[in-house]
C-alpha cells in the first residue's frame, strides 16, 4: 500500500531578535537611507561608514586584488610561459554550475592571452574536460590524466576542484606535465597525536586556493569561478591586456556565485549585484536564451531567478546527462543554435525536477507513515530513524546527481544533518551527498569517520563521499555516537531584524529596502514582525488552489493584506491551534479569535495599474497573551 506523504505541520522555532547596537538614525540621517534599513544593515556586521557605503554603492572597482591571493603571481607566470612557449593546456573542471562557468572563464581568458601573446587564435592549444558525473565522480581523476598525456597536453589547470586530488596531481607530474591547481573548497588535512590539524596540498606547481594556511587574501567567500576570475585578472595585467576586459565574465561569475551558495558578503555581494543589472541585456546567446525562454525577459532578475531558474538548468545537463552541453551551451555564438540549447536545458531541467519530486516522496515514505512515525530503522531500505539526530540513509536506484538536492530538502523538512546514499556504477560501493544545518560542521564529522568513507570531501555545510555499502549501519551509529547537537541546536531559528508594526509599512520603505538586494546566504532578506495581530478573514485561491490571501487588522484600524503559498499547512495549524470553529469563521470572512505573531516581509503589489501594500508572510504562530 502506497505510504500517504503529509505536509509538514509547523514545527517549533525559535524567534529571537538581533540585539545589534549602532547609532541607526545617525547612520541614517548620513547615508539617506530610513532607521529601519540602517538597523538591518547593522544586523548584517556591516559597521563602519567605509563599509556601509561599500554595502551601499560598492562597484567592480572596489574588488580585491588577485595578486594578494597566495601562489596567484606564481601561477599566471607559468601559464605565461606555456602559452608563449605555444604549448597545449587542458582546463578540467567539476561538472556543476561553479565548475562550468569556472572552465568558461578560464577557456575564454585563456584563449584571449594566447592570441594576445602568439598574434593567432589558440586553436586546440586551449582545450577543457569535464568529468562525467555517474563514470567519473567529483573532479580531476586519474583517467582524466591519462587522457591529457595521450593528447599531448603540457599543462594542465583545474578549476573548482583539484585540492584534494593528490593521486591524480601525482600522476600528472609523473607523465612530465606541469600543473596549477585553482580551487575554493577546504584544505584537506590530518590530525597529529596532540589532535592538532595538519593540512596537505597536492604536489602541483602551483596551488591557488584561498583557504589555504598563508593566503592572506580578505574574502575567503569567493565560489571556484571567483578563483578562475582573478585568475584571468591577474594575467591579463601582466601581458598587458586592459583588465577591464574582465568584466564579461561578470555575469557567468554571480551565477556561479549565486548557484554555489557563497555568502553574498563583501566582493561576493557586488559581483552579483552587478551581474544581475548586466543579464537584463546580457550579451552571452545562450544566456540571454535562457532568459527568454524561462520567462524572466524584461523583467527585473533577483539573486532568486539565478539559483532558482537560470542556474538549475545550467546545472542539469551536468546531473542527468553530460555537462560538456552546459559549456558549449555558454560558448555558444550562433543565436539560433543557442536558442534550440536553451530549450532543450529547459526539457531536461523539468525531467529532473519531476525525478526530484518523485525521490524526494520516496525518502519522506522511508521516514514515516500516514500516522506514525518510524522510531526504529528501515533496513530494507536505509538505516535511518527519526529519532536519529543525524539521518543517514540509503535509497537503491536513485539517480546519484540528485542525491544531494533530495538530502537537502529532506534537511529542511526535518531540521536534521542529512547523509543520503544510492548505488554506484562499482559494485559494493554507494556514493553520497550530506547537507547540515547551523551548528553542525558536516566536513570536520565526517573527517572523523574517515575510516568508513573510500572518497569524501566538502566544508562546513554540504559533502560528498562514497563508502563500502557494508559500512552503512556502523556509518549511522558512529556519526549519531560522536553527534553532540542537543535539543536547542535542533530547533530551527528565525531571526527578526525589526519588530515593526504592520503601520509602518510604506510604499517608500519597501521600494527603498531594494538597496539591501541581493538576498541571499549572508545577506538573508530582512525579516519584520508584529506580536498579536488579529486575523479578520483567509481565502484561498489560484487556478491550482495554492495562494492564501489573509486580511490582518492594523492597530489603525486599516487592513494590510497578507500572501503565503502554504495554504494547506496555514489551514492545518489555525484548526490546530484555535479550533475547526475560528478557522471556518475567518474562511467566512466572520469575526474570530484568531491572532497571531507575524513575520513577514514588506511587498508591492502591482494589479490594473494599481498598487497596493501587502506582506509575503514568511512564519507565524499563535500569539499567546
Amino acid at each position: 500500500m502506497a505510504t500517504e506523504i503529509k505536509p509538514p505541520i509547523k514545527y517549533d522555532m525559535v524567534w529571537t531578535m538581533y540585539g545589534k547596537r549602532a547609532d541607526f538614525f545617525g547612520i541614517a540621517e548620513r547615508f539617506h537611507i530610513d532607521p529601519v534599513t540602517a538597523r538591518v544593515i547593522r544586523n548584517r556586521d556591516v559597521i563602519t561608514d567605509e563599509e556601509i557605503d561599500t554595502y551601499l554603492n560598492g562597484g567592480l572597482d572596489r574588488l580585491h586584488d588577485p595578486v594578494m591571493m597566495k601562489n596567484m603571481e606564481k601561477g599566471c607566470s607559468l601559464m605565461l610561459e606555456e602559452i608563449r612557449s605555444r604549448n597545449r593546456i587542458r582546463i578540467i573542471s567539476d561538472y556543476d554550475v561553479d565548475g562550468v562557468s569556472s572552465n568558461y572563464i578560464l577557456y575564454k581568458g585563456l584563449q584571449r592571452v594566447w592570441e594576445h601573446e602568439n598574434g593567432s587564435p589558440a586553436g586546440d592549444g586551449i582545450d577543457y574536460d569535464i568529468p562525467h558525473r555517474i563514470y567519473d565522480g567529483y573532479g580531476i581523476n586519474i583517467r582524466m590524466v591519462d587522457a591529457a598525456a595521450a593528447d599531448q597536453v603540457s599543462m594542465i589547470i583545474t578549476c573548482d576542484n583539484g585540492i584534494a586530488a593528490f593521486d591524480a596531481v601525482r600522476k600528472a607530474k609523473e607523465y612530465g606535465m606541469r600543473v596549477i591547481v585553482t580551487d575554493h573548497h577546504d584544505i584537506p588535512y590530518d590530525t597529529d597525536e596532540n589532535d592538532i590539524r595538519v593540512y596537505k596540498v597536492p604536489e602541483a606547481d602551483a596551488v591557488i586556493d584561498h583557504k589555504q594556511p598563508g593566503c592572506e587574501y580578505p574574502c575567503k567567500e569567493l565560489c571556484g569561478a571567483g578563483v578562475a576570475y582573478k585568475f584571468i585578472q591577474l594575467l591579463y595585467r601582466m601581458c598587458g591586456i586592459p583588465e577591464a576586459e574582465c568584466e564579461a565574465f561578470i555575469e557567468i561569475l554571480g551565477i556561479a556565485t549565486v548557484c554555489d551558495v557563497m555568502n553574498l558578503v563583501d566582493e561576493n555581494r557586488i559581483i552579483v549585484r552587478e551581474a544581475l543589472h548586466r543579464l537584463s541585456d546580457s550579451s552571452n546567446y545562450g544566456l540571454k536564451a535562457l532568459i527568454t525562454n524561462s520567462g524572466r525577459d524584461g523583467k527585473k532578475l533577483s539573486a532568486f531567478d539565478l539559483g532558482f531558474i537560470i542556474g538549475p538548468c545550467i546545472n542539469a545537463a551536468g546531473r542527468l546527462g553530460d555537462a560538456k552541453t552546459s559549456l558549449e551551451f555558454l560558448l555558444e555564438t550562433d543565436s539560433f543554435k543557442a536558442n534550440e540549447r536553451a530549450i532543450e536545458l529547459l526539457n531536461i531541467n523539468n525531467t529532473r525536477k519531476d525525478m526530484t519530486e518523485q525521490g524526494t516522496k520516496t525518502a519522506i515514505g522511508l521516514l514515516e507513515t500516514s500516522d506514525h512515525l518510524l522510531m526504529g530503522a528501515v533496513p530494507e531500505t536505509g538505516v535511518a530513524a527519526l529519532s536519529d539526530r543525524v539521518l543517514v540513509m540509503y535509497i537503491p536506484k536513485l539517480h546519484e546527481s540528485l542525491v544531494g538536492i533530495i538530502a537537502g530538502r529532506i534537511k529542511e523538512r526535518y531540521y536534521r544533518p542529512v547523509l543520503l546514499f544510492t548505488d554506484s556504477e562499482e559494485e559494493g560501493i554507494i556514493k553520497g551527498s550530506g547537507r547540515s544545518i547551523e551548528g553542525y560542521n558536516m566536513y570536520d564529522e565526517i573527517n572523523k569517520c574517515s575510516d568508513y568513507f573510500t572518497k569524501f570531501g566538502g566544508h562546513e555545510m554540504a559533502a560528498g563521499f562514497s563508502m563500502e555499502k557494508r559500512n552503512l549501519a556502523r556509518l549511522r551509529e558512529k556519526m549519531n555516537a560522536n553527534c553532540t547537537l542537543d535539543e536547542k541546536l535542533l530547533t530551527p531559528k528565525l531571526r527578526i531584524d525589526v519588530p515593526m508594526p504592520l503601520d509602518y509599512v510604506s510604499i517608500p520603505l519597501t521600494e527603498e529596502l531594494e538597496v539591501l538586494e541581493p538576498f541571499g546566504k549572508g545577506n538573508e532578506k530582512p525579516v519584520f514582525a508584529q506580536s498579536g495581530v488579529r486575523v479578520k478573514s483567509a481565502r484561498i485561491m489560484g487556478k491550482r488552489q495554492n495562494v492564501l490571501r489573509v486580511s490582518f487588522l492594523m492597530e489603525n484600524g486599516g487592513t494590510i493584506e497578507g500572501i503565503s503559498f502554504d495554504p494547506e499547512v496555514f489551514i492545518s495549524n489555525i484548526k490546530q491551534w484555535f479550533g475547526t470553529n475560528e478557522c471556518d469563521k475567518i474562511l467566512k470572512g466572520m469575526p474570530s479569535h484568531v491572532v497571531l505573531d507575524v513575520a513577514y516581509y514588506p511587498d508591492i503589489n502591482e494589479f490594473a495599474g494599481r498598487r497596493t501594500l501587502q506582506i509575503r508572510l514568511l512564519e507565524y504562530r499563535k500569539h499567546e497573551e
